[in-house]
């Protein structure tokens, strides 16, 4: 009996300008002159580590799919099917410890929890952020409504995407397995909504328009990504943008977004020639648009003070509901350092 196939590795889902590497996917084809053969079997086979109970538990919960379609645990597999497994391995093993800090809940009910993240909280513990996360608050916040819940029973207390630390905005958390399921397949698949907002620097040509271009790690700068127009590194990133209001050396923008990569937003702007303002990893913590006048360079540092991070906010979020198939909306306000900041800039601009 021959057994070929190809693999490839997907992340699954995408996060909104935060972290695409929650969920990975991996394809399998079977040859052409396949004979039957149990699917549970051939997967134990391939996947390192795997048991028999393990891939029969992931067929049940509809992780596995077999042409697009669900299958039982003694499907037999014939010649060239293509076989797609989702697994829920975090790529960084801290572990999560529940910790008492206030979140700002947005909703709430039997099945998703949205948060509105503030500005400076990390959302997972990793390197140099072992806790005091947004993920050890939820950990704690669910145990207090059911004390059986944990890593196991809950994977990552939830978390299906994320968003940067520095990025302020709207987070949904499932709280059940099913929902957990039902919002990964909505982010891998792009159906679900996300709108930020963005103070960029310049004055954006056109008041609307789309930026397509792969979005990858900078081959030198491991901590960097970097926009790749030709598609040779990288994953495929598309950003849609409007012209929401122009201050002259800087503009307002709305992003909405219709994949999910790794710092997208930021990387996409820059590469159009507008980083955000005061993204400190991109270059908009400099003058980048303005004159070169003292007074125009002290006004520039007051509004890097008033709005310490990259001015980016997520502010609508809207999915179909894992129980009732309900489309729904939220939204958020702008934070208060954002606010001022484009106020400030609108003041400026009125004078001028």
């Amino acid at each position: 009996m021959k057994l070929n196939e190809t693999e490839a590795l997907d992340d699954f889902p995408a996060s909104a300008d935060g972290n695409d590497e929650l969920y990975q996917k991996f394809v399998y084809r079977t040859d052409k002159g396949q004979e039957p053969f149990r699917i549970d079997k051939y997967l134990m086979n391939r996947i390192e580590g795997a048991t028999r109970n393990k891939i029969q538990q992931a067929i049940r919960n509809h992780m596995v799919l077999v042409d697009g379609k669900e299958v039982k645990p003694n499907y037999k597999l014939k010649g060239a099917q293509e076989i797609v497994v989702y697994t829920d391995i975090a790529p960084d093993e801290n572990e999560i410890v529940p910790e008492n800090i206030p979140l700002n809940i947005a909703y709430e009910d039997a099945a998703v929890l949205i948060i509105n993240k503030a500005p400076g909280m990390v959302v997972h513990p990793g390197s140099g952020n072992p806790n005091g996360t947004l993920i050890n608050a939820v950990a704690y916040h669910l145990q207090q409504q059911n004390a059986a819940i944990n890593e196991e029973t809950l994977p990552r207390f939830g978390m299906v995407h994320r968003i940067d630390k520095n990025t302020s905005g709207l987070l949904v958390l499932a709280k059940t397995e099913k929902a957990m399921r039902s919002l990964a397949k909505q982010f891998f698949d792009h159906t679900v909504s996300r709108k930020y907002i963005a103070l960029v620097w310049g004055d954006m040509e056109a008041d609307e328009g789309t930026i397509i271009a792969h979005v990858g790690r900078n081959l030198r700068f491991r901590k960097l990504f970097e926009a790749y127009p030709e598609g040779d590194h990288g994953k495929e990133a598309i950003t849609h943008y409007k012209v929401l209001e122009r201050f002259g050396y800087v503009t307002l923008v709305q992003c909405i977004l219709e994949t999910g990569r790794t710092h997208q937003i930021r990387v996409h702007m820059k590469y159009i020639g507008h980083p955000l303002f005061n993204d400190d990893f991109y270059g908009g913590d400099k003058i980048v648009k303005g004159t070169v006048y003292a007074k125009y360079k002290q006004f520039v540092d007051n509004c890097f003070e008033l709005c310490p991070r990259q001015a980016l906010h997520a502010k609508t979020l809207g999915f179909v509901h894992p129980d009732t198939g309900e489309e729904i909306l939220f939204n958020s306000a702008l934070p208060q350092d954002m606010e001022a900041v484009i106020e400030k800039w609108r003041k400026y601009t009125n004078r001028a």
